[in-house]
């Protein structure tokens, strides 16, 4: 099957009350382990690729992954561009094959975002490929985002339908509440995401997909295993599944999911090498955090997004 754009997905999901995952990727371990828990639940599948993951694995290395994963399991899978800042990165992910680009113009003022997002519409829908754009910034660090909780600000609803209109984008992130990276919300405080917000949004754009960004959970017996063996990581709270799970039955199409996998395959290699020290072969402790990302994957697509049996 060759890839998919999320066109159909996101009507499906939209209709059905779930979200798909879209899930970042880096080296062949992670795409296996994603991709192997998408087959067995039959889910369809979003690996998406930040611009730290093309400077690390290189751009043509990511889509041959990706192609051995459309042949390995015959799942419906697009290939998104996570946080594309610029056209011309935009550009060079349509041209080499993406089959989504999210073009992020939320630091810049609302005009100009309109003007820029519009431009990489123009481009994509021309190859035909879809574009995700986003209003409202979210705090929390994430390879090349890092904003400020000052800087951070809540989607206007009252913006969407001019934004959506002009620029002619497939989906839009919407900021809530969630936020990039693990640290999120300090121990003793309260998460909670502006459904007040979501609501109104899907009021305004009836049937259209939202997305929404930062909404890593933070396992804490993952956070409390790197400890254990050497890591020095602070008591974070996450993003609570509940209110994902509540969120994907709305007009959320789309859960970004990074930092979860993240602190899985991190937890098991630091166990493994702390229980086998003697170990230098990559193989033998990239197994169990291929393992620890597939178990978290398959978690996630079943208890959280809702899209087990959706492919």
């Amino acid at each position: 099957m060759p890839l998919v754009t999320t066109t159909e997905m996101f009507k499906k999901a939209y209709e059905g009350g779930y979200a798909i995952g879209a899930f970042n990727v880096n080296n062949m371990e992670i795409v296996q382990g994603i991709t192997e828990a998408a087959k067995e639940e039959n889910a369809p599948l979003i690996l998406q690729v930040s611009a730290g993951a093309r400077k690390y694995a290189k751009h043509v290395y990511l889509i041959k992954l990706v192609e051995a994963a459309l042949a390995d399991t015959d799942l419906p899978i697009a290939l998104h561009l996570d946080h594309g800042a610029d056209f011309e990165i935009c550009k060079s992910c349509v041209d080499g094959g993406f089959s989504s680009v999210m073009i992020d113009g939320s630091h810049h003022d609302f005009e100009d975002n309109i003007a820029l997002t519009k431009k990489v519409v123009e481009y994509a829908h021309a190859h035909g490929v879809v574009v995700e754009g986003e209003l409202g910034q979210l705090a929390g660090i994430e390879d090349d985002v890092n904003v400020s909780e000052d800087k951070a600000h809540y989607t206007d609803p009252a913006q969407v339908e001019e934004f959506v209109t002009r620029t002619g984008v497939d989906s839009l992130a919407i900021a809530i509440g969630t936020s990039h990276g693990a640290y999120k919300f300090k121990p003793g405080t309260k998460p909670q995401l502006r459904f007040d917000i979501l609501e109104e949004v899907s009021r305004r754009l009836p049937g259209f997909p939202i997305v929404l960004h930062g909404a890593s959970s933070v396992p804490q017996e993952f956070v409390k295993l790197v400890n254990q063996y050497g890591g020095n990581m602070p008591d974070a709270i996450g993003v609570p599944e509940e209110m994902l799970r509540k969120a994907a039955t709305m007009a959320v199409c789309k859960i970004n999911i990074d930092s979860d996998l993240r602190l899985a395959m991190t937890a098991a290699i630091r166990q493994h090498m702390a229980e086998h020290p003697d170990h230098f072969d990559p193989r033998q402790y990239l197994t169990p955090a291929r393992d620890a990302i597939r178990a978290m994957v398959r978690h996630k697509i079943v208890d959280v997004l809702g899209c087990a049996g959706k492919a």
